[in-house]
């Protein structure tokens, strides 16, 4: 009987670590299942090894004194059994009452709750097949199951909670525990709500987004969607800081200690709006620019060329607009004042103004360039200082300080406009696609004047950037076994460099099926 009693107050205290051991691993998974904590999953593991490491050596503490405390009865000759009664008669009767009910009311809390659980699984999985079948073929049938998913693990997160602080009223348990598991509970609640109106928010504009894309047509504002769709990242980005920043203010209003810190919540939330805010404002005029620049469709290639230039200036301009509107709004939305700051900055604008003569320089020439039309986005230029190294290829942007060029190899080269020197426009008007044909001394060069025209014949009526047919400028020079004839055909500004390899391969091909021109000897296999 003595070692029974034993074994029985041992598997007490052994249940009570399992049951202990339960709770923890419990609590570290649903921790670990809200999302706002998965950057800590490894040291949420670690914390709970450590806990279960901790647990079990009290557990063996505990059962060693246990056995040690009875052995020393039995060695003083006690009756375990009478003992233990003893014990137990000693504590009144109304607390075995009060423990009794507590349990049986807890156990049947537990049980209420798993099947409460299990009906509310089955309807959010009936309400998410539903949702999903609003609309066929949607593209966003994982962010609602996402939503769903969530939605049941806060509930049963919640739930659960909700049963501990039960159990803790039933068994009588002091107030001030039932205090802590209350503020636990909202805060839980706090992070629960908010990660769900955050995986909602996620779905909303998920459908939206895949709505704004199917019913966009060029006869609605809709079509201008694509071109602003880009900004749907950012848009997730501010809600999900928004979100939060209202969560943790929430939650540090729950603890007393730090309650006064919640009033830079709200702050930061403006300074949010307004980034984003200042974003969509900036893209939604730029797209204006170009949607009442280029509305008109029956633009020359000049009139094009001329709004292609002026459209980075005009966004180069706008962009540094509403940044320093932006900084402004956030001095004031910090209660900044920032005109002491706006005075210094012009007293070292006007510092720094005085030295960067090269800074000034380079802007002058860039509106020179621009007003008095020396290229345009899109022209071929070559430009340079005589004693560097000339930029040559097709422009791609003009701007304040710089342009840039992309050479006919695919480098992008970027000058400063300061540095421009000496400018050659290949793309006014028209330009001359200039050829060297090499031809034996011995030719008939009266054939061959013919044979190079009807050639630029031939191509002036396949090609459309050809404006006259190709005439020959006479001999060029005199090389050692060939002579050269220069060969000009009038082509559209900009189209030089490809016609003249097209004319170089059709004049190559034509001038060797007239006999003009000798195959080069081919080195025999056996040499």
């Amino acid at each position: 009987m003595n070692i029974l009693i034993i074994f029985a107050e041992v598997g007490i205290v052994i249940f009570s670590f399992l049951l202990l051991t339960w709770l923890v691993g419990n609590l570290s998974k649903l921790l670990i299942k809200v999302s706002i904590l998965k950057l800590n999953d490894r040291k949420l593991k670690i914390l709970r090894r450590n806990i279960t490491k901790f647990f079990l050596i009290s557990c063996l503490i505990l059962c060693i004194l246990i056995v040690g405390a009875n052995g020393f009865l039995l060695y003083r000759g006690e009756n375990l059994q009478q003992y233990t009664l003893n014990l137990i008669n000693r504590i009144p009767t109304g607390f075995w009452i009060t423990l009794g009910i507590g349990i049986a009311q807890s156990i049947g809390t537990f049980i209420v709750a798993a099947i409460a659980l299990k009906v509310i699984k089955y309807c959010l999985k009936v309400a998410s097949t539903y949702a999903k079948n609003l609309e066929t073929n949607t593209a966003d049938d994982e962010s609602i199951d996402a939503f769903f998913n969530a939605l049941y693990q806060r509930i049963r997160g919640g739930t659960w909670l909700w049963v501990i602080i039960c159990s803790a009223q039933f068994l009588k348990l002091p107030a001030i525990v039932s205090e802590y598991l209350y503020i636990a509970l909202r805060i839980y609640l706090i992070i629960a709500v908010g990660l769900l109106i955050l995986k909602a928010v996620t779905a909303i504009v998920d459908t939206l987004d895949a709505m704004s894309v199917r019913y966009s047509s060029p006869n609605n504002l809709l079509r201008f969607y694509n071109r602003l769709q880009y900004l749907i990242p950012f848009l997730k980005q501010c809600l999900e800081l928004v979100i939060y920043v209202c969560m943790a203010t929430l939650v540090v209003q729950q603890v007393q200690l730090i309650s006064n810190v919640a009033t830079l919540g709200l702050r930061i939330i403006k300074i949010i709006t307004i980034i984003f805010m200042s974003r969509v404002f900036f893209q939604v005029i730029y797209l204006l620019i170009e949607e009442v620049l280029f509305k008109d469709q029956n633009l020359t290639e000049t009139q094009r060329s001329r709004r292609l230039t002026l459209i980075p200036l005009f966004r180069s301009l706008l962009q540094y607009l509403v940044y320093f509107t932006v900084i402004i709004s956030i001095l004031y939305t910090l209660d900044i004042n920032p005109t002491p700051i706006l005075a210094g900055a012009g007293i070292v604008g006007i510092a720094i103004g005085l030295g960067a003569q090269t800074l000034i320089n380079d802007i002058v020439c860039g509106f020179f360039i621009l007003f008095e039309n020396y290229y345009l986005v899109g022209d071929y230029i070559d430009a340079g200082k005589a004693e560097e190294k000339s930029v040559e290829g097709i422009v791609e942007a003009i701007e304040l300080r710089t342009t840039r060029v992309r050479h006919p190899n695919g480098q992008l080269q970027i000058i400063r406009n300061g540095d421009i020197g000496s400018i050659t426009n290949y793309s006014k008007q028209y330009i001359f696609a200039v050829v060297e044909v090499g031809v034996p001394y011995n030719s008939n060069l009266v054939h061959v004047y013919k044979v190079i025209e009807e050639v630029g014949q031939q191509l002036k009526a396949n090609d459309p950037d050809v404006l006259e047919a190709t005439q020959v400028d006479g001999v060029e020079s005199l090389g050692e076994s060939n002579l050269f004839l220069r060969t000009l055909t009038k082509v559209k500004p900009g189209k030089h460099l490809q016609i003249q390899r097209v004319l170089r391969k059709v004049l190559m091909d034509t001038l060797l099926e007239e006999g003009i021109l000798l195959p080069a000897p081919t080195k025999n296999g056996d040499d």
